[in-house]
Formats: C-alpha cells, sequence, structure tokens
C-alpha cells in the first residue's frame, strides 16, 4: 500500500506543479473532506470543499490569483492510508504584487488511489497580509 500511496503523492505533485487541472482533479475521490483555514473573504480559494468539483474550481481560483515563486518539499511520511508533506513556498499575490513566503504542511488520507482528505496548514495570516491593498 506504501508504494500506491508514493505514487498517488508523486503524481499529485507533479500535476501541480504542471497545473495538469484535469489529471490532478482525477486523483481525488467524488467525495472529498478537504480544509484549507484561512481568511476565505480576502482568499476565496480557501475553506472547505466537498467533491471533486469543487477541488477543481480550488485549483481555478487559486491559479487565477497566485504564482507560485519556488516550493521545496522537506519531507514526506506515509502511514497506511495517511501521508503528510512538508515543505515550504513562496507565492506571489497577482493581485496586489505582494510575496508570500510560508512553511507548509499537507495532510492527505488516500484510499483505493484516491485521495479522500486533504488539509493544507500554512501562514494563513502572512497570506492575508499578502492580499492587503
Amino acid at each position: 500500500m506504501k508504494s500506491n500511496n508514493q505514487e498517488t503523492i508523486q503524481q499529485f505533485l507533479q500535476f501541480m506543479s504542471e497545473r495538469n487541472l484535469t489529471e490532478l482533479t482525477n486523483l481525488f475521490s467524488d467525495t472529498v473532506d478537504w480544509y484549507i483555514p484561512g481568511d476565505e473573504q480576502k482568499a476565496p480559494w480557501l475553506g472547505v470543499r466537498n467533491n471533486k468539483q469543487e477541488v477543481a474550481e480550488f485549483f481555478e481560483l487559486l491559479w487565477k490569483y497566485t504564482e507560485p515563486v519556488s516550493a521545496k518539499i522537506d519531507h514526506i511520511f506515509t502511514d497506511d492510508e495517511n501521508a503528510v508533506i512538508t515543505g515550504e513556498f513562496v507565492t506571489k499575490m497577482l493581485e496586489t504584487g505582494n510575496i508570500v513566503e510560508s512553511l507548509f504542511c499537507i495532510q492527505m488520507r488516500i484510499q483505493n488511489h484516491k485521495i479522500t482528505r486533504y488539509r493544507l496548514l500554512e501562514d494563513s495570516l502572512a497570506v492575508s497580509k499578502a492580499l492587503d491593498k
């Protein structure tokens, strides 16, 4: 099972870096337990998502409002159905031109080669401040 999770994680990272929305969305189950905390008024891509279509909308919004500058994966941990990815990213907010630097931690549950649970923890205060005009 571990190797399957590793494969799903590698595909997730690859499709995300390529901004391949179709393949990325297909990694998720039809119903998803998704949550990224933060200021949803300023950053409409944040919050709760419940299905594959809402996950696709997340990536569409994220890519509309942000531009990646750099990202670094520090660690990938897997255990049965669970995976954790830690690292750092630098992102430009397109509306303001401000740069956000943040550590991040992604928690996933992968069942039958599909991501069923997703959490992203980042410096949500820095994201919110970078969106101030």
